[in-house]
């Protein structure tokens, strides 16, 4: 296996350069650049979930499949290979100002499975979606809705955090904390959104999305949400929004 040493780091900036960016059907743009470990037609139906509705607010967006990427210099670079030490100072994601795209690099060989890789690229889609069009209100409408039902649990700590302030309300005061409530509805619809591109793509059970210490979202509540989202954003052509609640044998 190759040193550290022998395995030289690419600034994004100079793997943006050389590649030539693909263009799938619903007009996300992406690439893969080193030994990813990707098939094309695994990384083409990957890409392809992405609903088409999505793609105009994500136009300056460009999505870089690498081996991994790397911040701890201050600057993020890439490497055309795994190695173990290299793999030790990889983080999942790193986004980088390229020319006039904004490019998001995401390390292929620090999640070797596939829920994990789409996931990632999902939620990464969900939040660059967000930054650029905010939250639909009635989604937000429908989320408070629930918290205020009190409905158990949420679909991630950044979720569940901010909701958690949101219902507190500020220090002193019984009023709404309007900061975290916005927080939690940015929070809330990226999950939302990436967990819905997430069962386009594959078949998953719905525990494997638990991270850290908080209680998942009641299913029911979940299901409410995502069909929403469908909605909103419907699948396209060859791609299939299902939820089972109970799976058979």
């Amino acid at each position: 296996m190759a040193s550290t040493a022998q395995t030289e780091l690419w600034p994004a900036e100079k793997v943006a350069a050389q590649v030539t960016l693909l263009k799938a059907a619903n007009g996300i743009r992406y690439v893969s650049w080193g030994e990813t470990h990707l098939a094309d037609a695994d990384l083409e139906r990957l890409v392809a979930a992405v609903p088409a509705t999505l793609s105009a607010a994500l136009a300056r967006h460009a999505y870089f499949f690498v081996p991994l990427a790397l911040g701890d210099t201050g600057e993020t670079t890439v490497a055309p290979g795994y190695t173990i030490e290299l793999g030790d100072r990889a983080v999942c994601h790193r986004n980088a100002t390229c020319g006039d795209t904004e490019a998001v690099f995401l390390s292929t060989r620090l999640v070797e499975d596939r829920f994990g890789l789409s996931f990632e690229f999902f939620i990464n889609i969900a939040h660059n979606f967000v930054d650029a069009t905010g939250v639909p209100e009635s989604f937000s409408s429908m989320i408070w809705s629930q918290a205020e039902a009190q409905v158990r649990g949420e679909t991630s700590q950044d979720a569940w955090e901010t909701r958690r302030r949101a219902e507190e309300g500020r220090p002193g005061q019984k009023a709404i904390d309007e900061k975290a409530r916005t927080a939690y509805f940015a929070a809330a619809f990226s999950d939302a959104l990436a967990i819905y591109m997430l069962s386009l793509s594959l078949d998953f059970d719905y525990r494997d999305l638990r991270e850290r210490e908080y209680p998942l979202l009641a299913a029911s509540s979940l299901a409410e949400r995502l069909r929403h989202v469908a909605g909103l954003f419907p699948a396209n052509v060859g791609y299939e929004f299902q939820i089972l609640y109970r799976r058979k044998g």
